[in-house]
């Protein structure tokens, strides 16, 4: 085995490289931000060359949007796929956020790259539009007169909230979850609010 074929550290590369690579990325990312992190910090947290690098990612440009794919691939999947909560539950359980969450990184990496045509910036858009559209499909199983409008309202709210939450250090979902009760109520007519379990419905 040539020098070329080993890591900085002289480790063996295997199938895990890819792997080690995205997991450096996950904590130097978050924790330094994109643009301070280079190639060859990443390289070195992952026990990998530069090469080896390469060879899975075309580009730092490459690693950043392969680096978002990896948070919620699913869209929300463990609020809105919830089938033991009603719509309206479902609706007001996205705003049941910690407030040690870090900084929703989509948001993250848009501020920081100041590129809309980045590839991670294409992907943090595509990403956002996807949360409003579950907001509005649930907001539709809900009742709402208008899904689209309170499934933006909602997306709006929770993106607020969250760079809020971040830039004052105080947790503001609960101030959030308070405002989308408002919206909904609103939004849903009273025939249609009808909070019955889903086992309910179907009886």
């Amino acid at each position: 085995m040539t020098e070329l074929e080993k890591g900085p550290t002289g480790r063996r590369r295997g199938r895990g490289a890819r792997e080690r690579i995205l997991g450096a990325s996950r904590q130097l990312f978050r924790e330094q931000g994109i643009n301070r992190t280079g190639m060859d910090q990443l390289c070195a947290a992952a026990e990998v060359s530069k090469r080896t690098a390469y060879q899975h990612f075309g580009g730092k440009d490459e690693l950043v949007a392969e680096y978002l794919r990896g948070f919620d691939p699913s869209v929300l999947s463990g609020v809105f796929d919830r089938a033991d909560l009603t719509p309206r539950e479902r609706l007001l359980a996205a705003f049941d956020i910690p407030p040690t969450t870090p900084l929703c990184p989509y948001i993250a990496a848009a501020v920081e790259l100041h590129d809309p045509q980045h590839p991670a910036s294409q992907y943090a858009r595509d990403y956002k539009k996807a949360v409003a559209v579950r907001f509005t499909d649930t907001a539709r199983e809900a009742g709402a007169a208008d899904p689209e409008q309170l499934g933006e309202q909602l997306a709006l709210l929770i993106d607020g909230a969250a760079a809020r939450t971040r830039v004052l250090d105080a947790d503001t979902f609960p101030t959030a979850a308070a405002i989308a009760a408002v919206l909904i109520d609103n939004a849903i007519p009273a025939a249609a609010s009808d909070d019955r379990r889903p086992e309910a419905v179907s009886s």
